[in-house]
C-alpha cells in the first residue's frame, strides 16, 4: 500500500510539473551552480535505484558554473537516471559525462540497455508515450517529456539517440548564460 502511495503521488506530482511547464507558469529560480553538485544530488536520490547498476562520472575538469534552477536541472538528471536503471539490466553501467563547449554545456546520460528504435528518438519525449519495451517498467511516459519542457524552460535542448553497440544515450545542451561571478576581492585590496 505505501508503495502504491508512492507512485501515486508521484504521477500526480508528475501531473501537475507538466501542467506548469505547459502553461509557462515555472518561473526559475536560477543562481550559478556546479553541474557536478547537482549531477551528485540526483545520483543520491536515485542510490537505491542505481544500486544494481554501476554508475561512472566523468565532468571534465574546469567545467563553467551554469545559471540555473538547480532543483528542475536536478529532476532532469534524477528523471534520466531513474529511465536508465528501469531499462537497463542489472550490473550494466551508466554514464554521466559533460564537457564545455564554446557557449553551451553539454552534459550526456548514457544507458546499456535495449536502445531507442529508429524513428523513436523524438516521439520518446511526447507526453504519455512509452516505448513497447517499457511496459513492464512501470511508469506513465511523462518523465522525459517534463525534461525537456524544463531543459526547454532553461532555453537548452535534449535528445535522445541510439548508442553504439546497444544503449541510449540523452545529451542535454545548456547555454552558459552570461559569466559566472569571480571570487569576491581580497580583503585590502
Amino acid at each position: 500500500i505505501f508503495e502504491r502511495s508512492q507512485q501515486m503521488a508521484q504521477l500526480i506530482s508528475n501531473v501537475l510539473q507538466m501542467t506548469r511547464l505547459e502553461a509557462g507558469a515555472i518561473a526559475l529560480a536560477r543562481d550559478w551552480h556546479a553541474l557536478g553538485e547537482i549531477a551528485g544530488a540526483a545520483l543520491r536520490r536515485q542510490g537505491e535505484r542505481l544500486a544494481a547498476h554501476r554508475v561512472e562520472v566523468a565532468l571534465d575538469a574546469g567545467l563553467p558554473l551554469v545559471r540555473v534552477d538547480a532543483v528542475l536541472v536536478e529532476q532532469v538528471f534524477a528523471n534520466l537516471l531513474e529511465n536508465a536503471a528501469k531499462y537497463t539490466p542489472p550490473g550494466t553501467a551508466i554514464a554521466i559525462q559533460a564537457r564545455a563547449e564554446p557557449g553551451a554545456v553539454i552534459v550526456e546520460v548514457a544507458d546499456a540497455g535495449p536502445g531507442i528504435p529508429p524513428g523513436e528518438e523524438e516521439r520518446i519525449f511526447d507526453k504519455f508515450h512509452r516505448l513497447p519495451s517499457g511496459a513492464a517498467a512501470g511508469g506513465v511516459g511523462l518523465g522525459l517529456t517534463i525534461c525537456r519542457g524544463i531543459v526547454a524552460a532553461h532555453g537548452g535542448r535534449i535528445q535522445a539517440a541510439g548508442r553504439p553497440g546497444g544503449g541510449a544515450v540523452f545529451s542535454i545542451r545548456l547555454p552558459l548564460d552570461g559569466l559566472a561571478p569571480g571570487p569576491p576581492p581580497e580583503a585590502g585590496a
